[in-house]
């Protein structure tokens, strides 16, 4: 595992040995022993790291000089996915996608054991009198069955570990935002809608995921709009820095947006700000086709600048009857523009039930809309997104 993980998904075939009522018990100890501890979070991932190096000293190389900045990412991812090990559908495709890309960093199973140590040694030693054997044995089950299933997802795929890129275009749209094409040595088999994590020579060992803005295309350029996070050494070092010529390594492609044009099912897309990019590549994708099902985006910022890509959208739209695009604006009235947060326009065109809904954008982002659609009655098993933070 590495700092920069952010984790969720296991298969069914995991839990044969357990019942369903045993999985809820074991994951039920797990939340309850780590909320005593969350609020002494800095402390906890200071000792795990400590822990984790003290272990297995080869890690070490896996993580970036500065630890500040990457301090307690790895823990929360950690403690997030075991948290979710009852959810075995929501959660192994995701773990398979992980496991295959931490080959990248040539992790190994005594790797995946002294992590699995120190995560339990960091929490043991925070719940002080609370902890309990039983609560132990808890924790060590739901980490053995997500790290099994990152080993075995690993261990079956024959790809490449990682991709070198070489950045062809910098082309900076603001401050904040910049569009940079690279282009692989050899072609990296994403599907429209995917996501991968990127290294850039500007901050070594920090790896980042970014999703490619368009579809596959034959000479195997990808096209990434990165906008400058708050606090984001990656974004922000590539929107300012990044150079033709420079090498990035791509790591293998993740994630569920995606389309079937033959489903049968409508979709809507919702993106705010750079989330565009999954719902762009997808829309390159079915451009190339005669026969789609129709799809309508709402495409929103706060001010008209944070709708940068909108022109070309629209241009699709025009030649493409099956397209519908909806810009939406927080803070601005402009002519041709819904007012309003994304969460707001989107539940006030209907319940969309009977579409393939798909969410990309800002963790807030995405928790409003998808809350708000479900009060309005959409369904959850409609709604796709893909749980993961640009920086």
């Amino acid at each position: 595992m590495t700092a920069n993980a952010v984790v969720s998904p296991i298969p069914a075939s995991q839990y044969r040995t357990e019942s369903p009522t045993a999985v809820s018990h074991m994951v039920r100890l797990v939340r309850q022993s780590f909320a005593a501890v969350e609020p002494q979070h800095d402390q906890v991932a200071q000792f795990f790291y400590g822990m984790l190096f003290s272990i297995e000293p080869s890690a070490r190389e896996m993580f970036p000089a500065n630890m500040q900045v990457q301090r307690s990412r790895l823990l929360r991812a950690l403690v997030h996915v075991v948290q979710m090990v009852d959810r075995p559908d929501d959660l192994a495709p995701f773990l398979h996608q992980l496991g295959r890309d931490h080959r990248k960093f040539g992790v190994v199973s005594s790797h995946y054991e002294a992590v699995g140590t120190a995560l339990i040694a960091a929490v043991k030693k925070f719940a002080g009198e609370a902890w309990t054997d039983e609560i132990e044995r808890a924790w060590a089950e739901a980490y053995t069955i997500m790290a099994r299933a990152m080993l075995d997802a690993a261990a079956a795929d024959e790809g490449p570990a990682s991709w070198p890129a070489h950045v062809v275009d910098h082309e900076r749209l603001g401050w904040d935002l910049a569009v940079v094409r690279v282009q692989p040595d050899h072609p990296v088999p994403y599907h429209p809608g995917q996501y991968v994590s990127v290294e850039v020579p500007q901050r070594p060992r920090l790896w980042r995921y970014f999703t490619p803005a368009n579809a596959p295309r034959p000479d195997g350029i990808l096209e990434f709009h990165i906008r400058g996070v708050e606090n984001g050494w990656v974004s922000r070092s590539i929107v300012a820095h990044a150079k033709i010529g420079d090498t990035w390594r791509i790591g293998p492609p993740m994630g569920r947006i995606s389309v079937d044009r033959k489903a049968g099912r409508d979709i809507l897309m919702i993106a705010g700000g750079t989330g565009i990019a999954p719902m762009r590549a997808i829309i390159e994708d079915l451009a190339q086709w005669g026969d789609n099902p129709r799809v309508h985006l709402f495409n929103g910022g706060r001010v008209r600048a944070d709708l940068y890509d909108l022109p070309h959208l629209q241009n699709i739209a025009a030649t493409n009857p099956w397209l519908t695009v909806t810009p939406v604006l927080e803070q601005e009235e402009a002519p041709g523009f819904d007012r309003g947060t994304l969460a707001d326009i989107v539940t006030r065109h209907g319940t969309w039930e009977d579409r393939e809904v798909l969410v990309a954008g800002s963790p807030t982002m995405i928790r409003s809309t998808v809350s708000r659609m479900l009060v309005a009655g959409t369904p959850l098993d409609h709604i796709t997104y893909d749980p993961f933070t640009l920086d």
